[in-house]
């Protein structure tokens, strides 16, 4: 028996379940189900026992927990395999081993630590235990690898808009995959592919906000910032994730996992990049010029010293004013 079957057998109601038939149900005796209790209630769940009534669970812990996300997550897709991790390296490593071995369509695996956060070109980003919310979602959409250049735009759309309505901070875009408040980075998304040569096998976005961080380390302190730094308020990451897995269930589902017309001018309305100077790479040279607008494929479109424009779709962007 493992303490999540307990747990299953709370879902769903909110009446005094006796130990007998937790004991019936989970085919042990009810002194290993009184243990089972007491190491639940070490872990932080509040559960209530009345003598000759049972037991009955008052409320769940504030870390990251599957009963605790399940009971706010209204998705029908995303989320249908869920894992909650204590610590890992990356959950984008880790849900890529379960897609390699066939995992469904929609899996999510969340972690309360994780120690080799991914970024974009390769760099890392790390959070003490319970401070960031770091997750991945796999998806198998059947499309063709050219195809899945959408994906990022519209999760960091989706993780943009549910910010903003579970925090009312105004969180915005910068291109391509990070999300802002100020001058500072709040959350980070990559998406990495798993294809043959005509058809993606799976697809995994990974996630990662800073959440209740008070401090960051000196590097990175003048580019960081937290949902705590910039409300005073600590926010739960359970309700939080849910919120999160929604709107990215409703812009994939909605868009058809394309860039509509409607997605790339909701994007481009939350792009703090537009309407600033950035500079990028093209070959050796460094370009100058202004962010004027997104392309249909997620381009960044950009307008040179001589008049003329021009579409970026990878590499680095420095945006005057944003870290």
């Amino acid at each position: 028996m493992k303490n999540q079957d307990i747990l299953q057998c709370f879902a769903n109601t909110t009446e005094y379940v006796s130990g007998q038939t937790l004991a019936d149900k989970l085919g042990v005796s009810r002194q290993a189900v009184w243990k089972g209790i007491e190491a639940l209630r070490s872990r932080g769940y509040d559960i209530e026992s009345i003598p000759r009534r049972g037991y009955r669970l008052v409320s769940f812990p504030s870390f990251l927990n599957v009963p605790a996300i399940r009971a706010s997550l209204e998705t029908k897709v995303i989320g249908s395999r869920l894992e909650v991790l204590d610590t890992v390296g990356s959950t984008n490593d880790y849900i890529k081993v379960l897609g390699s071995d066939g995992c469904q369509n929609g899996t999510v695996v969340v972690t309360r630590e994780q120690t080799k956060g991914k970024g974009r070109l390769g760099r890392s980003w790390q959070s003490e235990k319970d401070e960031a919310l770091a997750f991945s979602v796999l998806l198998r959409p059947r499309i063709a690898p050219h195809e899945a250049g959408a994906i990022t735009p519209l999760a960091g759309l989706a993780v943009c808009k549910a910010l903003r309505e579970f925090t009312g901070l105004d969180c915005k875009i910068k291109w391509p995959n990070d999300i802002i408040v100020g001058r500072k980075k709040l959350c980070g998304i990559l998406t990495e592919m798993s294809a043959e040569f005509d058809a993606v096998e799976f697809l995994v976005t990974g996630v990662g906000v800073n959440v209740d961080q008070a401090v960051f380390s000196e590097n990175i302190a003048y580019k960081a910032t937290s949902l705590l730094l910039e409300t005073g308020r600590h926010f739960d990451p359970n309700q939080l994730l849910a919120r999160l897995l929604r709107q990215m269930e409703e812009e994939f589902i909605s868009n058809d996992l394309k860039l509509s017309p409607f997605a790339v001018e909701e994007y481009q309305s939350l792009c703090a990049t537009v309407g600033r100077s950035v500079t990028f790479t093209r070959g050796s040279r460094r370009i100058n010029g202004m962010a004027v607008g997104i392309a249909d494929g997620g381009e960044l479109k950009i307008m040179l010293s001589n008049g003329s424009l021009c579409n970026v779709n990878s590499g680095e962007v420095t945006v005057q004013g944003i870290y």
